[in-house]
């Protein structure tokens, strides 16, 4: 049971003030994400204790671990669309029953990580990297193809980028970072050692660290400044961090589309850069 359905069915049984917060979590759940507790309790007319002690009765050692659950249980509320078939992919499914599941698994993922990430926290990430001196992203396996393009679209900007696909290489980039830097890193499970420990140093050297992972609380989380959560269904695709990879791929292109917002002369480096490019293909010709 998700925990707002279990707020919703257990207010009557409650004591008014948690009845008064809990009512207004179910009625009010992305508000509520976007709240901080003294926020909450303002909103609710009870005090910030309240708000953290109704946490612990739900059985959350805190407000942040309630509103991820509460994060959780709105991404799990999407549905696939009229049409498309949503479950894991068997052995003997035919060719349009692989199709639609694999389509369905993405736009799941893609959609929910979008619900679970606050407008708020997405500001935060774009104020950080529009202040960074220097961005280093980093990331293993399938994290290391997101953080590559990503990467690439930053350049596009103009912005002063780190990146290599070698961890060592990204250990050693790391170690070079300071207070003006920020490092972007990206792990679905946040349990890679690699990007742990390169985070780790990142965070010693007094740089800010922002994180891409997976809602359930992790290592990787717990050193971040700022935390973006991607939402894998990658058990319904059967397949190795398909679903996962795409949730990063949107939120990063989400955050680039942004930054070329509020970047007056983005489209002069972009279009710089294809000129560049444009260049190579003629001479290759």
């Amino acid at each position: 049971m998700s925990v707002l359905k279990k707020i919703h069915a257990t207010l009557d049984t409650m004591a008014p003030a948690d009845r008064q917060i809990g009512q207004f979590i179910v009625d009010n759940p992305d508000e509520m994400l976007q709240l901080s507790s003294a926020a909450l309790a303002e909103q609710t007319g009870r005090s910030q204790s309240s708000v953290v002690k109704f946490s612990q009765k739900l059985g959350y050692s805190s407000y942040q671990q309630l509103k991820l659950a509460v994060s959780e249980a709105k991404a799990k509320q999407w549905h696939a669309p009229a049409g498309m078939v949503h479950g894991s992919i068997e052995r003997g499914d035919g060719y349009m029953t692989v199709l639609q599941k694999l389509v369905a698994s993405k736009l799941a993922s893609m959609q929910q990580s979008m619900s679970v990430n606050s407008e708020q926290t997405i500001g935060e990430v774009l104020d950080r990297l529009d202040k960074a001196g220097r961005i280093h992203l980093a990331g293993v396996s399938a994290s290391a193809l997101v953080a590559r393009d990503f990467a690439i679209k930053l350049m596009k900007l103009g912005r002063n980028v780190l990146h290599d696909s070698d961890s060592h290489v990204q250990l050693a980039s790391a170690s070079s970072l300071g207070r003006n830097d920020v490092l972007f890193a990206l792990s679905h499970s946040g349990a890679s050692i690699e990007t742990l420990r390169i985070a780790e140093l990142a965070k010693a050297r007094g740089a800010a660290v922002i994180v891409m992972t997976s809602l359930k609380n992790n290592p990787l989380s717990r050193i971040a400044d700022v935390v973006l959560y991607s939402v894998g269904d990658d058990d319904g695709v059967r397949s190795s961090a398909i679903s996962a990879r795409d949730a990063q791929l949107a939120l990063t292109d989400l955050l680039f589309i942004l930054l070329v917002q509020r970047q007056p002369d983005a489209n002069e480096h972009i279009r710089d850069s294809e000129m560049a490019v444009s260049a190579l293909k003629q001479d290759a010709s």
